[in-house]
């Protein structure tokens, strides 16, 4: 809400200058002692040259140029007479018709309140058509964050020479930056200057440019002034992008230093065709000149590399200057062979993050499942991650007009994210019918008391089961023999369909004589038609001695789980005998796994009652959600004892029978035992071979696959664009409160409901909100189509802002030049400002605020005016003409704007690299709001003099 009321302030602060620059424009229009000798033979020279071929339309512009404008079929151009105050005064209240909106009639003697009121009606809908080519402008956004999204799939070598599939861009970020991101922002402008070109039968305006230049200047001065001082306190935001910057900051002062050489030094008042071309051309060498400077080609690969350690600890490769790193996590600088793919560096890091976050949300919510913290922990990897210059002017625009914070559908996003990665790793079993007949055992191992009479088998049916399927079984001795140890069997399992499961009982033959323990195995075979026999398709059976208490051991000496399995279960086994209660005791021991951190201390006895033949020890297993580890522990087993006759587990007398039967034998001496007593100290319970199994905790490899499809969809670029109409629809109807809760993460504040001025932006609005969601979203064609749509209806706007900034001007007799700088620039810089201060405050670095400035003004120069001027140029040659641009204003104020611009930029770099502040924005409250002054100061002397200079005030 905060921010949204500094526009309606700025707003009323700008209505109450708009009386005093009406009120100074009309005591300059009467001055008399104003020598115009200069502009009126200029003009008269500019008339000659084109007097065989040009129109009343023209020559109107070229009037109006040298102060000598009148309006077409009112009176013809030999009645004008430049010495005649009533003329003049006549001309001055008087406007020309615009490309698409229509003048507001009548135009003749029109009292100073009639101009007041047309005036501030001009205005009100200026800032409403701003209003629409701010929404219409992040349309465009969206899709050009869409197009330079798109990935290709690159396979890269991990630390350990494992391949790794990862999804990169295909855009180059500096490239991206400087063409489509920078065309993104200054799209009004650049169109402006095009349109008016057009509108004015080709020949020069000063409109257009002068939005350009204005737009510059307020970009440089007031923008990042107000970043200066908008950091919280004790922050501060680097420039991470040092080189790209510096070439972006050279070529932004160049176009402006290119622009005075060819209005004033080069060919004075004439653009010449190679001239203008030139101008364009220039856009594609800063492009080219940045992006070798961002990838270390040419003359920067033999500058100094260097590595610095990150905030996580990440030695990541970084510029000579750039090696900055806090005095509690390390000051050293780490010097490699090599630096690591890029990509693969980022990938990792990526991930690490991630990690980061899962165990800070794990710690402040302890009671939360793996499933919640993975979907917050998804939305904070896209609130947190790399935004582009679209996100925030996006975020900026949908706060102003009531559309709520982007953070909604970040958290829509993350939902949608881990579902759908949740549904790739647990496929359903839908598709099962399509399969082939499968047959086969469940389970596939059975373990039987040798008294447990018959046992029952059971074999499964899979895949398509519509069918009759048959298959046949028979045993085959193992250790165990038929007739001796169980009763062999052979037969046919028949499954109608619609039938899954088939069942048959095999006995066990019982005896008194102790026996080691053994198994057969029950095979099947001769399956119908059309039906797979699949593993297991052989049964293994272990029939366990009852005659004696036992052996007990580990069933494995290594086991392999995954740190999110929670409770761990280990089998501990009873074979060679069952008889009796019998209790073994186990421990824990940490090996490279430390116990209270990994895993939780497990100590206890093990019952086994008579027959029991195995239990279970529970471990239970920390999970720390490691994206990578290895760890171990040891887990023992003691020496098994018979429980004794008081133990509250012992229920038979059988236990009591065989204990006292082999105290009284243990007493006898070894000479007198007999065969008998030596088969019954047989009975008595040992432990066999493995008593100690090794249990190893490795990460959960569906964890691990989540986080590497959760990180390569944290991509906040999917939350800017929309995929339906519908979708569209319901953001413009939906009013949102723009609450910074959401933005800044902060859990323990509650969501705001829509407030007032909520609603009363949504409903100003909804006429552009409804309007603008009819443009394709960007799903269809990658975005390309939205590009297209956008771009055209924001031309459509620009041109209507133009017609309505020149009657503005008009009505209130300022300048066209004087509109542009103080009005226009402003209304098109709104957006953009604040979408600084949200990335200034956001952002680790400074290159969003201050990077993003310096590229779209050597843009907006290079494709604005050199595109305009390129069109007009090549249509005066083609017609046997010279475009003619009078090198007063326009010219003037590229020459102060350089250098105000030299100035700022030196502020800026002294505050980089001044130890004392170390940065270009935030730092000391006192040094922060100097600076911040001093270019405030820049600007407002820039439009000051600007205006002097227009009024013919001052003479250069």
């Amino acid at each position: 809400m905060q921010l949204l009321q500094k526009p309606i302030k700025s707003i009323a602060a700008c209505a109450l200058f708009l009386v005093f620059i009406y009120t100074t424009a009309q005591s300059l229009a009467q001055t008399k002692d104003v020598s115009r000798d200069y502009s009126q033979s200029y003009s008269r020279l500019n008339v000659t040259n084109i007097s065989q071929s040009r129109n009343s339309h023209s020559r109107r512009h070229l009037l109006q140029a040298a102060g000598e404008e009148q309006v077409e079929g009112e009176t013809d151009d030999e009645d004008v007479k430049p010495d005649d105050p009533g003329a003049d005064m006549e001309e001055v209240r008087t406007c020309s018709e615009g490309l698409v909106l229509p003048l507001w009639m009548p135009q003749k003697n029109i009292s100073i309140g009639d101009r007041l009121i047309r005036g501030f009606v001009y205005f009100l809908f200026l800032i409403y058509l701003f209003v629409g080519v701010s929404i219409i402008a992040d349309r465009f956004m969206a899709s050009i964050e869409a197009i330079t999204s798109i990935e290709r799939t690159v396979v890269v070598r991990g630390q350990n020479g494992e391949k790794q599939t990862m999804h990169v861009r295909i855009w180059n970020e500096t490239v991206a930056n400087l063409t489509l991101m920078a065309l993104g922002s200054s799209a009004p402008e650049i169109l402006l200057s095009v349109i008016e070109i057009y509108a004015k039968d080709f020949e020069s305006g000063d409109l257009g440019p002068g939005t350009i230049v204005g737009s510059a200047a307020y970009n440089l001065f007031m923008i990042i002034a107000v970043c200066m001082i908008w950091i919280p306190a004790g922050e501060v935001r680097r420039i991470r992008h040092l080189r790209v910057f510096i070439v972006t900051a050279v070529f932004s002062i160049f176009a402006y230093v290119w622009l005075w050489l060819i209005l004033s030094v080069i060919s004075p008042g004439i653009i010449e065709v190679w001239e203008a071309i030139v101008t364009l051309l220039f856009f594609p060498v800063t492009v080219i000149w940045a992006y070798i400077a961002e990838r270390r080609l040419l003359v920067y690969k033999y500058m100094d590399k260097n590595y610095r350690v990150n905030k996580r600890g990440t030695v990541v490769a970084g510029e000579h200057d750039q090696v900055e790193m806090d005095a509690e996590k390390a000051r050293t600088i780490v010097n490699f062979q090599g630096p690591r793919s890029s990509d693969a560096e980022a990938f990792d890091e990526a991930r690490r993050e991630y990690i980061t976050v899962l165990s800070e949300l794990r710690q402040k919510y302890p009671e939360a499942d793996l499933e919640q913290l993975e979907m917050m922990t998804q939305e904070q990897m896209i609130s947190r991650g790399s935004k582009s210059r679209a996100f925030y002017r996006i975020q900026a625009t949908r706060k102003m007009v009531g559309s709520g914070n982007l953070m909604r559908k970040i958290q829509e996003r993350a939902h949608s994210d881990l579902t759908e990665v949740k549904a790739q790793l647990h496929p359903t079993d839908d598709d099962y019918d399509d399969q082939p007949t499968r047959i086969y055992f469940e389970p596939g191992h059975y373990t039987v008391m040798e008294n447990c009479g018959e046992f029952e088998v059971r074999v499964v049916r899979r895949g398509d089961i519509s069918n009759y399927s048959t298959v046949e079984f028979e045993t085959q001795d193992g250790t165990a023999s038929a007739g001796t140890d169980y009763v062999g069997k052979r037969g046919v399992l028949n499954f109608p369909p619609g039938v899954d499961e088939q069942r048959f009982k095999i006995e066990v033959i019982d005896d008194d004589i102790f026996e080691e323990d053994e198994c057969f195995y029950i095979r099947l075979f001769n399956p119908s038609e059309s039906v797979f026999l699949t593993v297991p398709q052989i049964a293994t059976i272990m029939i366990l001695d009852d005659d004696h208490a036992g052996i007990f051991a580990f069933t494995e000496s290594n086991f392999e789980i995954s740190e999110s399995v929670g409770l761990y279960e280990i089998h501990v086994m009873r074979y060679s005998g069952a008889r009796g209660t019998v209790i073994v005791p186990y421990w824990t021991e940490d090996d490279t796994a430390v116990a209270g951190r990994d895993y939780e201390m497990a100590r206890g006895e093990l019952v086994f009652e008579n027959n029991d033949t195995q239990q279970i020890i529970t471990i239970p297993i920390l999970e720390q959600s490691s994206y990578e580890k290895d760890v171990s522990l040891k887990v023992h087993i003691g020496e098994p004892r018979l429980a004794p006759e008081n133990h509250e587990h012992t229920g038979d007398h059988t236990n009591d029978e065989l204990l006292a039967q082999i105290q009284e034998v243990e007493q006898k001496s070894p000479k007198d035992l007999t065969e008998l007593d030596r088969i019954l100290l047989l009975s008595k319970p040992r432990n066999g071979e493995l008593t100690t199994t090794h249990v190893r905790i490795r990460e959960s490899q569906e964890f691990k696959a989540t986080v590497d499809k959760l990180v390569a969809k944290a991509n906040v670029s999917a939350v800017l664009g929309t995929s339906s109409w519908r979708e569209q629809f319901k953001d413009a109807l939906t009013v949102v409160p723009a609450d910074e809760s959401e933005f800044d993460g902060d859990d323990d504040v509650e969501e705001e409901v829509p407030g007032c001025f909520n609603y009363i932006s949504h409903f100003i609005c909804l006429f552009w909100k409804v309007l603008f969601a009819f443009v394709p979203p960007t799903d269809i064609c990658g975005g390309y189509v939205t590009f297209v749509v956008s771009i055209f209806v924001i031309g459509v706007i620009t041109a209507v802002i133009g017609d309505a900034a020149s009657y503005f001007g008009c009505a209130l007799n300022i300048k066209d030049s004087v509109t542009a700088i103080l009005f226009v620039a402003l209304g098109t810089s709104i957006p953009d400002t604040f979408a600084s201060m949200i990335a200034a405050k956001h952002d680790e670095g400074a290159d969003n605020c201050i990077g993003n400035v310096t590229g779209s003004n050597a843009v907006n120069v290079f494709l604005g005016i050199g595109l305009a001027w390129s069109i007009a140029a090549i249509y005066h040659m083609s017609h046997g003409m010279t475009f003619n641009v009078e090198p007063g204003t326009i010219g003037f104020a590229v020459g102060l704007f350089c250098g105000e611009a030299l100035i700022a930029v030196a502020l800026i770099m002294f505050r980089r690299w001044k130890k004392s502040i170390g940065a270009e924005l935030g730092g000391p409250t006192f040094s922060k709001y100097v600076s911040a002054a001093i270019l405030m100061f820049l600007w407002v002397f820039y439009v000051v003099i600007c205006i002097l200079e227009a009024y013919d005030i001052i003479r250069v």
